[in-house]
């Protein structure tokens, strides 16, 4: 058990103790902790307000912010964010700042240097500093929303503070601009593949590393300290003509880590000239995804190569300088201080080169360190500029000039406008390189000059789309290039099953409707385990006859209530272990995500079938039966021998696990929340499970934490589902009221009742 979780403990056991004396003398210490939750009815008086509002919650918490201007709605919106998400709005502030440390201690101090380096919190600042008038207003009108709900706050703070030992500090406007490069962060993971690569380059047989690492990848790269969890979504659009109401139609479902509170939290907020509502993410004051009434929006991650790692080479004797193709240069650099909790502070001394800050760990005897070029660190982002003007955007048109400012990370936005037109446009900063295609999948050399960047490409230049009539756009991370298309994306496009199976669905129906489009998000078909299981049905009947009779029958859906998904997922993971466990060895976990394009590649090339640590030559025939044998021994011991009573949902389980409560037995156990799961990695209802190191578990950590719908022509307006509630305090009712919904894909129009009713009023200043 490390420190934090023993320190966690012991405050548990005080907080638990007092509770429990509390109850005897009356149930005053529930009491307050109860009392952290919100105010949701009556009037208050804020400072900051120019006018009245009034926030009605429907029976989800879901509020509708009814405002006189824009700068109101921003303010309430803040206001709103810190009653139902205050601490995971502090967390993910202290997060990109590189801060945690200083409320949790040493054990996070890993993941404070590495924010320091990368200096997302100096990258917001700049941003702040070039902000225009307009990007000023809304976030410095949100931060004095946030800043008076803390001031007018009764009650207790959210346990997480108590149990933690601090209070928040003020909300300042820059902290909001942090999660659009936190989330910039999230879904970039070229340089952690190079680094991957790197090491499999130099373990693997040169055949072999070919195999593996020059084919599409379907899995972004992991490291040790990001969850492995992939980047992916869905989107697409129809235009007027194929839908039953006559008006555009939208879908979107982003994928991320599951967990406790939401990422998303949805809103209403209607001014006299905007009627925004969608899914925000607190800390921002802006919609995300959503609709302002006239025109809806969505992302999906383009899966570009938007970083490179350079291999600097340090100047001999001079660990201070390093090569570059104009002679040597020094370092830049700067000291980041770390306060640290019950410990002495830390100070990091960040070094950076022409090409970007330095990522290795410093070896004072290393030859060379590694340098990260990313476009999210470019000095003149607008990202944020360009997601105020998306709020605000009155039509298509206006939206793509909005997105001439969206920068990273790069982004497919498909949209749609009350005029039947759609679109897309795969939105961001990608470099231009000297040599487009040498560096992509390997760290390059940063002394030559031949890998260089050489700018960025045109925003006329990306992939775009203008649709409408019977058009179908579709986007789910595949390769979004029109044909002869020429620019450098990236070499490795994620593999089009998603969008095959969509297009696929959409062909199939006339006269669409939003329940079509939410009945499309929760397909659970899988062409590639299927293709799998088919292709050596043969060899089952002979290796696991009873499985194979099971897998004769399945029609390929990843249904929790089957056994056929479970029997394929499995044999899937034994044949990966049992072909390539003994060439990689420790880096077989690291690697293997459900590649099965490369498995495939591996047993079609049969060099390398043969197992190096049996006394046998084993054929490709033989590693796959072996590997069903295998997994069918597995699930026996863990589920018994009736195969006919397995389950899919049995192994394949989403688990909402909160940040802090987590790590404490007794609340975790109380506040997580687990249910069994459809989908797989390859599904268009996303249900990407963590391969199983050991036993059969198949943990579902990545999915679609929202789910959007919008048909322009009908009047009930967008729906949604988030994965969790819209409060992060487990005292609320409303902390994981939307799980069912969300497992059964029941997507619902926010504000659909509105009876607890907040008036917020400007504080008027004494006489």
């Amino acid at each position: 058990m490390t420190r934090m979780r023993r320190w966690l403990r012991r405050s548990l056991i005080c907080i638990l103790g007092l509770v429990g004396l509390a109850g005897l003398a009356g149930g005053a210490g529930f009491l307050y902790l109860r009392s952290s939750l919100p105010q949701e009815t009556g009037e208050l008086q804020v400072p900051g307000l120019q006018a009245a509002v009034t926030i009605r919650r429907d029976d989800r918490g879901v509020p509708s912010v009814t405002a006189a201007s824009s700068h109101d709605a921003y303010f309430t919106l803040g206001f709103l964010h810190a009653q139902d998400r205050l601490f995971q709005m502090d967390a993910m502030r202290r997060l990109g700042a590189g801060r945690l440390a200083e409320v949790i201690g040493p054990d996070v101090l890993a993941i404070d240097r590495r924010m320091r380096i990368l200096g997302l919190h100096r990258s917001a600042e700049a941003q702040f500093r070039a902000a225009s008038p307009a990007l000023r207003e809304a976030l410095e009108a949100y931060a004095a929303g946030v800043n008076a709900q803390l001031g007018t706050r009764q009650g207790a703070l959210p346990p997480e503070f108590r149990l933690l030992g601090y209070d928040p500090e003020p909300w300042h406007p820059v902290d909001s601009l942090i999660w659009g490069r936190l989330m910039a962060l999230d879904l970039s993971a070229n340089w952690e593949g190079e680094l991957q690569n790197r090491r499999l380059r130099d373990l693997l047989p040169a055949p072999l590393f070919d195999l593996l690492v020059d084919r599409p990848v379907v899995n972004a790269a992991r490291s040790d300290w990001r969850q492995p969890i992939g980047l992916a979504s869905n989107s697409w659009s129809v235009g007027p003509l194929l839908a039953g109401s006559g008006g555009a139609m939208l879908a979107n479902d982003p994928h991320l880590g599951l967990g406790l509170p939401s990422t998303w939290y949805l809103a209403r907020l209607t001014t006299p000239d905007w009627d925004w509502q969608g899914a925000t993410a607190p800390g921002l004051p802006f919609i995300v995804i959503g609709s302002n009434g006239r025109v809806s929006w969505s992302f999906t991650t383009t899966h570009s190569d938007t970083q490179d790692l350079f291999v600097e080479r340090l100047v001999a004797g001079q660990p201070d300088r390093y090569e570059t193709p104009d002679g040597p240069m020094p370092f830049s650099t700067r000291e980041e201080r770390i306060r640290v909790k019950d410990a002495e502070d830390v100070v990091v001394t960040v070094r950076a080169t022409r090409h970007g800050p330095v990522v290795s760990d410093v070896d004072p005897a290393a030859e060379t360190v590694l340098a990260l070029a990313w476009t999210a660190l470019l000095p003149d982002d607008r990202t944020a500029e360009a997601i105020l003007a998306i709020n605000h955007a009155v039509d298509a048109a206006a939206l793509e000039v909005a997105l001439t400012d969206f920068h990273a990370p790069q982004q497919n936005i498909v949209f749609a406008d009350q005029d039947g037109v759609t679109g897309m446009i795969a939105a961001g900063r990608v470099p231009v390189r000297r040599a487009p295609h040498a560096n992509s999948r390997l760290p390059a050399p940063g002394w030559t000059g031949a890998h260089d960047w050489l700018g960025v490409l045109p925003f006329a230049e990306l992939p775009q789309i203008r649709g409408g009539g019977d058009d179908i756009i579709v986007t789910a991370n595949s390769d979004i290039r029109p044909p002869g298309y020429q620019p450098f994306l990236t070499a490795d496009w994620p593999d089009d099953t998603r969008t095959r199976q969509i297009r696929t669905l959409l062909a199939q129906t006339e006269g669409l409707a939003a329940a079509d489009f939410a009945g499309m998000q929760m397909d659970n078909h899988s062409a590639p385990m299927l293709a799998f299981a088919r292709r050596w049905q043969a060899l089952a009947a002979r290796a696991a006859p009873d499985a194979a009779r099971i897998l004769a029958s399945w029609n390929g859906a990843m249904a929790r209530d089957q056994a056929a998904p479970l029997i394929a997922a499995l044999w899937l993971d034994r044949t990966a272990r049992a072909l390539l466990l003994d060439e990689m060895g420790g880096a077989f976990d690291e690697w293997w995500f459900w590649q099965i394009d490369r498995v495939e590649a591996v047993l079609n090339d049969r060099r390398f079938c043969d197992d190096l640590g049996s006394d046998v030559v084993e054929t490709c025939d033989d590693i796959v039966a072996g590997a069903l044998r295998q997994a069918v021994t597995d699930l026996t011991a863990a589920y018994g021998a009736d195969m006919a009573s397995w389950r899919w949902g049995d192994s394949h389980r989403a688990y909402f696990r909160h940040p802090v409560f987590r790590n404490v037995p007794l609340l975790r156990d109380w506040l997580d929340a687990d249910m069994a799961t459809d989908g797989d990695f390859f599904t268009i209802n996303r249900g990407t499970p963590l391969p199983p190191r050991d036993g059969v578990a198949l943990p579902h950590v990545h999915g679609p934490g929202l789910r959007f719908v919008h048909d322009l022509g009908d009047p009930a307006g967008p729906r949604f589902v988030i994965a969790g509630g819209q409060s992060g305090n487990p005292f609320s009712s409303h902390y994981a009221d939307w799980l069912d919904d969300w497992q059964a894909g029941r997507l619902r129009p926010i504000g659909q009742d509105g009876a607890r009713l907040l008036t917020l009023k400007p504080l008027q200043s004494a006489p």
